[in-house]
């Protein structure tokens, strides 16, 4: 990365919290490794009008967006594109000399995600969860020519979901017995420190053919263990992040990132977290 100085860009993540993000991790090796003169860093924010106004004051070229901003940061950019608008979310802003625009990429995140290890075209695929990951896996599955069926704990958020995006659901205690071509969890079950739990039991894997989990961190959680040991085709969630940070990347600079390298970095640091 070039020396700091008055000509260095500034870009970012927003959200609360945000210590664990691995996002300036990757985009900052990808500016080192292309040489741009700019620089990713995490802003733990709670009062989230004042910090729309921050983006313009400071030039903040582009920013990241994660939890619980995604859906009320909406209301204070100047545009939000029509996927952003579809999906519910954004997690992506881009500043054009002060004129903010939200979109969303975590769909193709999950999108280019599954496409290395399965199928979506004219498949079954069964959601866990109805937060703001469900919507744009949803939203990308259905996109791609999906059938898709969403289930969380709580019914009437999944409905809710359904009706929006035009899907089916299931009930919570219902998820074991169903069978689907693919199951994606977009559920904190099973992130660090409990990572023993898992949404499905064991037994419930022989359904599916293939298993994403949207979380990374640990790379290999419970759920995709039990995948692993019923003959599944395994997805971890560190690369549905990274493939979001690589469109997010290109949308601020136009430049393609260092996408091998960024898996690589990324790797050993969550190996050297297990160790």
């Amino acid at each position: 990365m070039p020396c700091i100085d008055a000509n260095t860009m500034l870009y970012g993540i927003i959200g609360h919290p945000v210590r664990h993000s691995f996002s300036p991790l990757i985009h900052n090796f990808a500016f080192k490794t292309l040489n741009i003169n700019a620089i990713y860093l995490a802003f733990d924010v709670t009062d989230l009008p004042s910090a729309a106004l921050g983006i313009r004051a400071l030039g903040i070229k582009g920013l990241s967006v994660t939890i619980p901003h995604k859906t009320s940061i909406m209301p204070l950019l100047d545009e939000v594109d029509d996927t952003a608008r579809q999906i519910g979310a954004v997690n992506t802003i881009i500043n054009r000399g002060g004129w903010l625009i939200g979109t969303n990429t975590d769909w193709i995140g999950v999108v280019s995600a599954i496409k290395e290890r399965g199928k979506i075209q004219g498949k079954d695929y069964l959601i866990l969860g109805a937060g703001g990951a469900a919507r744009a896996v949803a939203y990308g599955l259905k996109k791609e020519g999906a059938k898709v069926v969403i289930c969380n704990r709580t019914y009437e958020k999944a409905r809710s979901l359904a009706e929006e995006l035009d899907l089916e659901v299931i009930k919570w205690e219902d998820r074991n017995d169903f069978r689907a071509y693919g199951l994606v969890n977009t559920t904190p079950v099973g992130m660090w420190p409990e990572v023993d739990k898992s949404p499905m039991e064991q037994k419930a894997l022989k359904n599916y053919a293939l298993v994403m989990d949207a979380v990374y961190r640990p790379l290999e959680t419970c759920l995709l263990k039990q995948a692993k040991l019923a003959g599944c085709l395994c997805v971890d969630g560190l690369k549905m992040l990274i493939y979001q940070g690589v469109e997010q990347f290109k949308l601020w600079t136009g430049k393609e990132p260092p996408i091998e390298g960024m898996f690589k970095i990324a790797i050993e640091i969550l190996q050297n977290e297990q160790n």
